[in-house]
């Protein structure tokens, strides 16, 4: 959990919807998987807000510098800003993959760290709950239920990424022209 957490690729639903299986096969115990799956995102998450708050910003700013892209960096930071407790909370186990971006986008925008860990504790012990119990109650189907978790994950970021497109794209079309006629 710590490396998923952390920005590495790691099947960390499936290993929770697995943790959930033998929980229900009485080979684990429900609230220490939960405690320390928890713990270990937890840990991982703040590596990446550390990361983007004391170290993040020479980094960003020398790749900006090779490659560009300073502008799109300032937009997501004042998404942050705008979006950040919401953001920190439903990344956590909603929208897990933009979970590592959130953590070091709050540490560049330098959010509140108390309040980010409460968020983050929130929404990591909610997702490891929601997981494993999913695994524990449909131990038999594993593999089925983390492929459907694993898609309906994408589905949602799909229908942010089309929701925030249209509420752009109707921003724009909306918007007062100079032109007189």
């Amino acid at each position: 959990m710590i490396l998923a957490a952390a920005g590495m690729p790691f099947p960390s639903s499936l290993t929770l919807v697995a943790m959930g299986s033998f929980v229900a096969q009485g080979e684990l115990s429900f609230w220490p998987v939960v405690a320390a799956g928890s713990a270990g995102a937890v840990i991982g998450d703040q590596i990446g807000y550390a990361f983007g708050r004391y170290g993040g910003r020479p980094l960003l700013a020398a790749v900006t510098r090779r490659i560009g892209g300073a502008d799109k960096v300032e937009q997501a930071e004042a998404y942050s800003r705008k979006w950040a407790g919401w953001g920190i909370f439903f990344s956590r186990w909603l929208i897990g993959p933009l979970g590592p971006w959130i953590n070091v986008t709050s540490g560049l925008t330098e959010y509140p760290w108390a309040r980010f860990l409460a968020l983050d504790v929130a929404g990591e012990v909610l997702w490891l709950v929601i997981y494993v119990s999913l695994g524990r109650a449909f131990s038999d189907q594993v593999q089925t239920i983390a492929s459907l978790l694993g898609n309906l994950t994408w589905v949602i970021v799909g229908l942010l990424a089309a929701a925030l497109l249209g509420w752009k794209l109707f921003g724009r079309s909306q918007a007062p022209t100079d032109d007189p006629a």
